[in-house]
């Protein structure tokens, strides 16, 4: 298995480990319930040095960047970022990602752990523009920095104003004596912060100075446990539960990443397109369970017939809010708000209720 910068410090806090996309990763310390509300009520800080990170530079890398990915990069000015997806050409989704402007020729990718390689593999395949690319993957080291009192405890650490980067934007600068740090804020977990990148090679003084920061805070290390419910409770997509390759970003409730504008003819748009005007078969919602029970992944959605509709893609039970919630593909006749469904636990019917995410407000 790969490690991080952070594995041995993991292992030494007592974290319990497990293989994710390739990695040997912290799935909990404290316990899921207890990090999950140490995030939502004061700071937690992720490992998330699995993420995948490209470059792409030169004066070819808007045009490559508006062919691939299906959001509206032209759209972007330096130290922005953008959400947005690679589309397939059968309509669905090789992964979903992050875009950062750094200059006028100079973009960062940020993409899902699991899908490095598939995902530069991807990108070099497609580069008929000529853009530069480079995977510098194993180069960058990336902490999440989470919840309400995370800018108290990194304010101490930077000149940078850190009230100043508003959501979905970053600043590249001296963080904890360190420079070239890239401080964001585009937050996974619903309970404000900031992610860090910066080279492995200073790793531990930077988890050192974070942690030191943050203790009267309360600050505690999180897994990737508590990652899962906290994005769930938020309403987030998962690539490899709620999104695929299979999936469509329209049926995704990704509409608002998949941007047909002129002069933007992004790899499979006309299909996409057709979606968005004609219409599809299926649509992800969110659910709340009225009877008591934790929906699944794979479990089937079902109505009051007992025929299927749909089916889970993503699962647990809320810690804030002490129910069953989920995320699933149902039938577009299903998928209005307050529709009653039912989830197939096994054989037993358990009601649910189709609801808006966020869960948690």
């Amino acid at each position: 298995m790969k490690t991080t910068p952070f594995t041995e410090k993991h292992i030494m806090l007592g974290a319990k480990m497990h293989e994710f996309a390739g990695y040997n990763m912290p799935i909990e310390y404290s316990g899921i319930i207890d990090e999950h509300l140490t995030v939502c009520q004061s700071v937690g800080v992720f490992d998330v040095s699995h993420m995948g990170e490209f470059w792409v530079k030169g004066p070819q890398a808007l045009a490559f960047l508006q062919k691939i990915t299906s959001n509206n990069v032209a759209a972007l000015a330096p130290g922005k970022i953008q959400y947005t997806c690679f589309p397939n050409e059968e309509g669905g989704i090789v992964d979903d990602l992050l875009v950062y402007q750094y200059e006028p020729e100079k973009y960062m990718l940020v993409v899902n752990a699991a899908n490095i390689e598939k995902d530069w593999n991807w990108c070099v395949s497609h580069n008929t523009e000529g853009a530069e690319l480079e995977n510098s993957s194993d180069n960058i080291a990336q902490l999440a920095v989470q919840g309400p009192k995370a800018v108290l405890a990194l304010q101490k650490l930077t000149d940078i104003d850190l009230a100043s980067i508003p959501y979905y934007t970053f600043k590249v600068g001296t963080f904890a004596g360190e420079e070239n740090v890239i401080i964001s804020n585009t937050g996974y977990t619903g309970a404000g912060g900031f992610e860090l990148y910066f080279y492995p090679s200073v790793a531990d003084r930077i988890w050192k100075a974070v942690f030191e920061a943050g203790e009267e805070y309360g600050i505690k290390p999180i897994g990737l446990g508590a990652r899962d419910t906290l994005r769930l409770e938020m309403g987030f997509c998962l690539y490899g539960n709620d999104l695929d390759d299979t999936t469509s970003p329209i049926e995704a409730g990704l509409g608002w990443i998949t941007k047909f504008v002129e002069g933007k003819d992004f790899i499979n748009r006309p299909m996409l397109e057709k979606q968005k005007t004609e219409g599809i078969t299926r649509k992800l919602v969110g659910f709340e369970m009225v009877d008591r029970g934790i929906p699944r992944h794979g479990y089937e959605l079902v109505n009051a017939e007992g025929e299927q509709v749909g089916v889970v893609t993503s699962g647990t039970m809320s810690p804030t809010r002490k129910i069953g919630i989920g995320m699933g593909y149902v039938k577009p006749e299903y998928s209005k708000v307050g529709t009653e469904i039912c989830i197939d636990m096994r054989g037993r019917k358990l009601k649910a209720v189709v609801v808006k995410p966020p869960f948690r407000k």
